[in-house]
């Protein structure tokens, strides 16, 4: 099931009800409080919108059409101040150019989009946390409409257990096998953090306790002297094979609800269990991308 919203500043509690009777009538239970912080405060947020906004197709499209615009203005200018070749050739040629450029373009955005998005997809990792024990899976997707970015929910059934022992069971495997490996790839599935450094608050430990103020002094992100220090955080740690499978089927599940419900995973025919409409389930999907393993594999 999908949901919309459509308000600029998140759903209004009579919506968030809505949405809660139309998911009562598919046996699915969900407070409130699971909504306003599991999901409204992850995704629903304004400056989320914003960001859903700016990477939006329609804004895609925009970019695409003034790059062309910008590459084709300048070429044709540079080929007309060398005089190279006759008027028409020179915009067939620079028509061509400028053509190819854009596509390109348009195929890298795309294929970042196809990457898990830090923004949406893990923000959501709380939420399916919680709605894992509940039977389904929760992902988001957008779409532009009159100008204004619309978040979707999306709400699929999904049962982990299957996939949790067949994640764990190859996990153990590669634990006992092939360790280093597989540290090396669980060390790659992480976020870089930002938190604030505090100059003076370190300055004011080496002055004497009665010169120094109780608080230190705190400078905003605005301030000239904000410092920042960046830390990578793992999200799988290595511990045993049950935890570090439930850790990444949480992690990449609105990762791959997206995917699945925007028509991006490709068929298989066969798989250990039951898959959702011919589509790799969530441990098949977790292990192509984790170990880097083709699709083909599973076909």
């Amino acid at each position: 099931m999908v949901l919309t919203t459509h308000k600029s500043h998140g759903p209004p509690p009579a919506v968030i009800n809505s949405w809660q009777d139309k998911l009562k009538t598919l046996g699915i239970e969900v407070t409130e409080d699971q909504w306003e912080t599991l999901i409204q405060r992850a995704v629903l947020e304004p400056e989320i919108r914003t960001y859903l906004l700016y990477n939006s197709r329609g804004i895609r499209m925009a970019i695409a059409a003034i790059v062309y615009v910008i590459l084709w203005i300048n070429l044709y200018s540079v080929l007309q101040i060398f005089s190279v070749g006759q008027p028409w050739k020179v915009s067939v040629l620079v028509t061509l150019v400028a053509l190819v450029a854009t596509v390109a373009i348009l195929v890298l955005i795309h294929h970042y989009q196809r990457k898990m998005n830090v923004s949406t997809d893990m923000r959501l990792m709380a939420a399916n946390e919680a709605f894992m024990n509940l039977g389904f899976l929760v992902g988001m997707t957008n779409i532009l409409e009159k100008n204004c970015a619309a978040p979707q929910l999306w709400f699929v059934r999904f049962d982990v257990e299957p996939c949790l022992q067949s994640l764990a069971d190859s996990l153990a495997t590669l634990k006992r096998n092939q360790e280093s490996a597989l540290k090396r790839n669980l060390e790659a599935v992480g976020i870089v953090i930002e938190t604030a450094a505090l100059p003076t608050w370190e300055k004011q430990l080496n002055d004497s306790l009665e010169e120094s103020s109780l608080l230190p002094e705190i400078k905003t992100k605005g301030s000239k002297n904000f410092l920042a220090r960046r830390e990578f955080l793992r999200l799988v740690p290595d511990r045993i094979p049950e935890t570090m499978a439930q850790q990444l089927l949480m992690v990449f599940s609105s990762y791959y609800v997206r995917l699945l419900v925007s028509g991006q995973l490709p068929e298989v025919h066969a798989g250990q269990h039951k898959t959702i409409g011919q589509k790799p389930c969530l441990c098949h999907f977790v292990k192509t991308k984790l170990l880097g393993k083709e699709f083909s594999e599973f076909q």
